[in-house]
């Protein structure tokens, strides 16, 4: 699984909204989202792609934990720079080089610069047992 992570502020640069951050512009956004079609079109027809989603902006979260003993319900967004999953892959390719070899395709993602300087992905196996959680 690759995943990416962004921030709220992040959400709203790309909204065009103006944050401590410059705000994207329309053509930086359409940039980005043909770089993301043309990336997910090149692995669904090379039939490493297994299912990708992008997920909506940190304000529409809600985080469930624990407090003595009751569920406890946090609206978000939270802290301006904390960063949340954003969006994922998930491939099935020949081996966990493969994979990272895809995800290092992301770093040409169309983006201002203060923005690529900081991105990341992380790519992860996905377990299929309880036997792959034990190292």
């Amino acid at each position: 699984m690759i995943l990416t992570y962004a921030s709220q502020q992040d959400y709203d640069g790309m909204a065009g909204k103006e944050t401590e951050k410059p705000a994207w512009t329309a053509e930086a956004f359409a940039a980005m989202g043909a770089f993301m079609e043309k990336f997910n079109n090149e692995l669904a027809e090379s039939g490493e792609l297994v299912e990708t989603r992008a997920l909506a902006a940190p304000v529409l979260t809600r985080r469930l934990g624990s407090k003595d003993g009751q569920a406890v319900v946090t609206d978000g967004p939270y802290a301006e720079t904390q960063e949340v999953l954003a969006g994922y892959w998930i491939v099935e390719c020949e081996s966990f080089d493969r994979a990272t070899e895809i995800a290092s395709r992301l770093a040409d993602t169309p983006a201002p610069e203060f923005l690529r300087a900081t991105a990341y992905a992380d790519i992860r196996p996905i377990v299929e047992g309880q036997d792959d959680l034990v190292g």
